[in-house]
């Protein structure tokens, strides 16, 4: 209930994804459904975890929700390879419906830009120093590209060095 002169916040992504939930299973969206009630248990898992339950940050949110779909991809990768095709689709699917709710990836150009300026910030001029760069570039990234593609990204431009 909003107070007089409050300012009407906007709904936390927790919030928007059991709303989204309650329209998939009104929709009859199997799919839809079965990603978002798998997503919103590792929220409240990730909420009961450590000494004292607690409410998760969007921020924190976002970083289930990055975890789950990384599960999805790599899931999808080793069902390809041992063959099952339909298995794969399947956690393919899923990786899509949460990707509504994260961040817009980075394209390659805009991610090799950030490592660019990194590796330079950093002065690396090598591979041996990964971390140096990795240490500037991730926070610039946050959630937006994979963390294997800007290691990869990473260790291109240093091997260039």
């Amino acid at each position: 209930m909003a107070h007089a002169g409050s300012v009407v916040a906007m709904p936390s992504l927790k919030t928007r994804l059991h709303d989204d939930l309650n329209a998939a299973m009104k929709a009859r969206d199997e799919l839809t459904t079965a990603t978002l009630r798998m997503t919103l248990a590792a929220v409240t898992t990730e909420e009961v975890a450590g000494k004292a339950a607690r409410e998760l940050s969007d921020d924190e949110v976002q970083k289930v929700l990055a975890r789950e779909g990384k599960k999805r991809r790599e899931a999808a990768e080793a069902f390809d390879t041992a063959g099952r095709v339909e298995l794969a689709e399947r956690e393919r699917a899923e990786g899509a419906v949460l990707e509504r709710y994260l961040p817009v990836q980075l394209g390659d150009d805009e991610l090799s830009e950030l490592v660019r300026a990194a590796v330079a910030e950093s002065g690396a001029s090598g591979p041996q120093q990964l971390g140096a760069v990795m240490k500037l570039v991730q926070p610039r990234v946050a959630g937006r590209a994979d963390g294997r593609r800007v290691s990869d990204e990473v260790r291109r431009q240093l091997a260039q060095a």
